[in-house]
């Protein structure tokens, strides 16, 4: 049994309410968020044990297909990304600041997972669709050739499902700077 999250994310409340419940309906999966988004989408969060997760967040999709925008399914998360996602992150120093950004919500959990597991990065924040007009964004940092491969990798994966908007990497930004994003 391995520890795992999912993620749906609906274009409308209505049906992501009613995909969520049908999740922790499904499976013996516990809800982490559940909530309306920018621009009026819905996106649901669950954790538990991979083959629950994965039930619950197949059963929403197939049941709901026409509206879903996107799921996931990430076995073994990075241990980075709750933090993240709550921006509860206590970095000191940033030597490179990497910023990548999405169309959509689930992709960017994603990104960011493969993005903590391709190098040694910290995962600073993760905006999740929340007063982004359903766009999304994360940011990291490392070494700076440590957050180039992790920005590149998750680049990539995002770039993939079509989601890909745009990033960078800030090699020693100035505190300024991190003053005003931290």
């Amino acid at each position: 049994m391995s520890k795992a999250i999912g993620m749906i994310e609906f274009k409308t409340t209505a049906t992501g309410i009613t995909a969520a419940d049908a999740m922790v309906k499904t499976s013996e999966v516990e809800i982490v968020e559940a909530q309306t988004v920018c621009p009026g989408k819905y996106i649901a969060i669950i954790t538990g044990d991979l083959s629950a997760v994965k039930a619950a967040v197949d059963a929403a999709v197939t049941t709901y297909e026409d509206k879903c925008i996107d799921s996931f399914v990430l076995g073994n998360p990075h241990e980075s990304l709750f933090p993240a996602m709550y921006g509860t992150t206590q970095i000191e120093g940033i030597s490179a600041l990497g910023i990548l950004e999405t169309y959509d919500a689930a992709s960017i959990i994603e990104a960011a997972d493969q993005a903590a597991k391709t190098a040694i990065v910290d995962v600073i924040e993760l905006r999740i669709a929340k007063g982004m007009c359903g766009k999304s964004y994360m940011l990291l940092t490392g070494e700076v050739s440590a957050v180039e491969a992790s920005i590149e990798k998750a680049k990539q994966l995002v770039a993939s499902k079509g989601m890909y908007l745009d990033s960078s990497v800030i090699a020693h930004p100035d505190q300024r700077m991190i003053d005003s994003i931290l």
